[in-house]
């Protein structure tokens, strides 16, 4: 994948709501005529850290909860 079409896929990830590889891959096709496939997308999304989940809920811990879950 060349320089430009980082570029262009940073900037069509920007602008969408949805993170789907078949969508981006579309919208480039489209908007810019990058013949790119689903699997480059899904691949340079990953590479920078979309992974496509979200993240788990964490409880707060506070240190009366610290200690008793210790015990």
């Amino acid at each position: 994948m060349t320089e430009w079409g980082h570029c262009m896929l940073k900037r069509t990830v920007r602008r969408s709501c949805q993170l789907s590889a078949e969508s981006i891959a579309k919208d480039l096709q489209t908007s810019c005529g990058l013949q790119i496939s689903t699997t480059i997308v899904h691949r340079e999304l990953h590479g920078k850290g979309c992974h496509g989940r979200t993240a788990a809920s964490k409880p707060y811990i506070t240190k009366c909860n610290a200690k008793c879950r210790v015990q």
